[in-house]
């Protein structure tokens, strides 16, 4: 039996790694960095999902965390953004949404989520006329870019239930960052759609009729669900939509800094393994493309990544 703080191995998955891809005038790029943070950009107009880059460690979750803004300035630098569109919030975890405040203010975002996450956007001192609380399935236009927000649940085991009710001021305890209303992401651009589907869980039907090429699909604590949970949940996220390709996202140990090499969850914690043997059955089965991120890589969302679906 496997130490519960050993950690999956990536080296099987090392065909499966998403293949770099050049700017191309028009095209889009998604590049990950870590958990659900994506940033999305077409040369004209950019979004970023989430907006987690802090990623404070394990001993500083014990106590006060607070956006560290000089680290975020220089991840920012680093994926050379100057400007977004918008910060989009798939919840209000730490994990989700510690910096996205800070991130609109730096970059002239519109913060868009829940109730809770505006509640964030409030005590991170943004002004009341960069807050959008759109209505569920309310499409959001940012240049080529169509955004809607659907509500989907939380992964089983939400550690942080419940709402943020007034201005979140940091520093403050992790569990401040109260889930709020948890959200599937689905992002129109050029006639062409994506998901980011943040949370390991599903609302039955809820995306009837939604489609998608293309899902980043969170896998936190897949691991650790049933057989039958996770039959449920490809059936009910990634066949439901008709994706080609799924792209695991939210494996990481997000105390790990974005400057060392990105590592799947303690066994203590998911089991990546148990979740990745599943998806490539899936997928092998009905002809799905699965590729893992590669953390700063810019990657086209709609070209097969990794090995060729079998």
């Amino acid at each position: 039996m496997a130490w519960p703080f050993s950690r999956p191995a990536l080296a099987p998955y090392r065909e499966r790694l998403q293949r770099a891809a050049p700017p191309v005038e028009g095209g889009l790029r998604v590049t990950w960095l870590g958990v659900s943070t994506l940033l999305l950009d077409d040369g004209e107009t950019a979004l970023m999902t989430d907006a987690f880059l802090t990623r404070p460690g394990l001993l500083r979750c014990l106590t006060l965390i607070a956006p560290d803004e000089r680290l975020v300035r220089g991840c920012l630098e680093r994926l050379g953004v100057t400007r977004l569109a918008a910060v989009v919030c798939a919840h209000s975890h730490y994990d989700h949404a510690l910096d996205a405040p800070l991130v609109c203010r730096l970059t002239g975002a519109r913060l868009v989520g829940s109730a809770s996450t505006a509640n964030i956007g409030r005590g991170g001192g943004l002004p009341e006329d960069r807050l959008t609380v759109p209505a569920e399935g309310e499409p959001l236009e940012f240049g080529a870019f169509t955004v809607t927000l659907l509500v989907s649940p939380h992964s089983p085991g939400d550690r942080f239930p419940g709402t943020v009710d007034r201005p979140l001021v940091p520093p403050a305890r992790p569990r401040a960052w109260a889930t709020g209303t948890s959200y599937t992401v689905h992002v129109r651009h050029r006639g062409r759609a994506l998901l980011v589907h943040a949370s390991a869980n599903y609302r039955p039907g809820a995306l009837a009729g939604v489609r998608a090429e293309t899902v980043y699909l969170g896998v936190g604590a897949l691991g650790r669900q049933s057989a039958g949970f996770r039959a449920a949940y490809w059936d009910e996220v990634v066949a439901a939509t008709g994706a080609r390709r799924v792209v695991p996202v939210h494996w990481d140990d997000f105390t790990r800094p974005l400057d060392r090499p990105l590592l799947p969850l303690p066994r203590a914690a998911d089991d990546l393994a148990t979740s990745m043997d599943f998806l490539l059955r899936r997928a092998a089965a009905e002809r799905v493309d699965v590729a893992l991120p590669v953390p700063w890589q810019p990657a086209d969302p709609f070209a097969a990544g990794g090995a060729a679906a079998g």
